[in-house]
């Protein structure tokens, strides 16, 4: 790592979970007419968990998650009859429409890869699909092999093109829109507090100081209060149960996009950012190429803190390329050290 990230150092122990997931909450009600709920869904391929407090609390939940499973239903590769199957099932042939939830995340994601150089790539899916972590969908035109992102073209009106036969997944950046959408509903319904966490995206408001744990690289079991936030958002990618051999070889999900070719195992990344998109697309930034980070960091108002397990020493190396961040957090690994 370069001299000018700082580098700390966590005890290797396992730390307590502060956190409880609740298939089933009723809601509690408090004096005003104000109600507090918290649920819980598989959704996203995790668990999707919101907590709100406001008026009619139990609705907002509700509504929130429907937004959630909005998204999943449009940006699913899995779901033969998603927008995403049907743009790599045709739009190499002619132009798709798309809702705008879809394009909004497109937008996003092509922006996301100008600014990074091509680090953030939607188009590793056939590698994604080799490897064993995505379908193979047996009416999918078959990938050249000669495309990345640039060939993603986004028309007027909401329509998309595929320049080559490329094949595309956003689930490097859907779960954190998903997150957005839940919390944007939540604040319309005039909720005063809410949380949103699917599997390690999460988005906060309203809240008094949260910790936020994460997973040891190299003893997932294990925990560490990485973070603290009152608002904001934070973005995890590891692979700490999705390794898998394959011809003998170590493989994650975590795919460099110029190699294509799996990311170094052992390493997490934490990335906050002022929504969830912006953190979730960002994590595969980092993972791609540390080096380069800082400057993408830095051009979307964000953070990044990545753990490194070596010799049962869980190692952190902060990036800090946000001068002004728009959220409200506290790094706690220095406290963690001397725990």
């Amino acid at each position: 790592m370069p001299p000018r990230h700082r580098r700390r150092e966590a005890p290797a122990r396992d730390l307590r979970d502060g956190a409880e997931m609740n298939a089933r909450a009723w809601p509690i009600r408090h004096a005003g007419g104000d109600s507090k709920c918290r649920r819980a869904r598989p959704l996203l391929g995790t668990v999707v968990e919101i907590t709100a407090r406001g008026p009619d609390a139990a609705t907002a939940v509700e509504r929130a998650f429907r937004a959630v499973e909005e998204v999943q239903r449009l940006m699913s590769y899995h779901d033969p009859d998603s927008e995403v199957s049907r743009i790599n099932r045709e739009a190499a042939r002619h132009e798709v429409p798309v809702s705008p939830h879809t394009f909004r995340v497109l937008q996003a994601a092509c922006a996301f890869a100008q600014a990074s150089g091509g680090l953030f790539d939607i188009t590793v899916a056939p590698t994604l699909a080799a490897l064993g972590f995505l379908p193979r969908h047996a009416d999918f035109p078959r990938a050249s092999g000669q495309g990345d992102w640039r060939h993603v073209e986004l028309l007027s009106d909401g329509r998309v093109s595929l320049t080559r036969r490329v094949r595309i997944d956003l689930g490097g950046i859907a779960k954190g829109y998903a997150v957005d959408r839940a919390i944007d509903v939540l604040k319309t319904r005039g909720m005063h507090t809410a949380r949103v966490n699917a599997g390690g995206d999460l988005r906060l408001f309203g809240v008094a100081p949260q910790v936020v744990h994460v997973r040891r690289p190299g003893a997932p079991g294990g925990l560490l209060p990485l973070v603290e936030m009152s608002a904001g958002a934070a973005a995890t990618s590891a692979d700490y149960f999705s390794a898998r051999r394959v011809r003998g070889h170590w493989v994650t999900p975590l795919i460099h996009p110029r190699t294509r070719t799996s990311c170094p195992r052992g390493r997490s990344v934490t990335v906050l950012a002022p929504d969830c998109l912006t953190a979730d697309a960002l994590t595969k930034v980092v993972h791609a190429d540390p080096e380069r980070a800082p400057a993408v960091l830095a051009r979307f108002s964000a953070r990044a803190l990545i753990l490194q397990e070596s010799d049962n020493v869980c190692r952190a190396y902060a990036f800090d390329g946000a001068q002004a961040p728009l959220w409200q957090t506290r790094w706690l690994l220095e406290d963690a050290s001397h725990g």
